[in-house]
């Protein structure tokens, strides 16, 4: 398969997926998660950008592999999101945290906080389907 033949694959995988599931990734998922961009150098756009980076850089290769949408990506999305809910609830709320997090990046912690605590909840479900032997790949037959 050439790459352009594989890049097709996966966007025509992302087309089968159900139109919420589109828009949830590709509308609300995805740019929240690219918001770091605007508080960047604030330690909470720094951990999101880490976290950003590490599931791009691991589920690249995954969609690559598969050809597609599988669910095996939503792995990452545990491993990166996890740690990242655990540090913007203590940056947000706990009265500990040095350099208690102020407006624009308190307002994204909270984004950021909301819209990756639903997409673990997606992910958690993925993993263990994953786990459990469904491993097909949207839009592949």
């Amino acid at each position: 398969m050439t790459v352009l033949q594989r890049n097709a694959a996966i966007w025509k995988s992302f087309r089968s997926l159900p139109l919420w599931v589109q828009i949830w990734v590709g509308l609300i998922l995805a740019p929240v998660n690219t918001g770091w961009l605007l508080v960047w150098g604030t330690p909470i756009g720094d951990a999101a950008f880490w976290a950003a980076m590490f599931v791009v850089t691991t589920n690249l290769p995954i969609m690559y592999a598969y050809a597609g949408m599988n669910r095996l990506m939503s792995v990452p999305h545990l491993i990166a999101w996890g740690p990242l809910q655990v540090y913007l609830g203590w940056r947000l709320w706990c009265p500990d945290a040095p350099d208690h997090a102020t407006g624009s990046e308190y307002l994204y912690g909270i984004i950021l906080f909301v819209i990756n605590g639903i997409s673990l909840a997606f992910d958690v479900l993925d993993s263990w389907r994953w786990i459990k032997g469904e491993r097909e790949t949207a839009g592949q037959i």
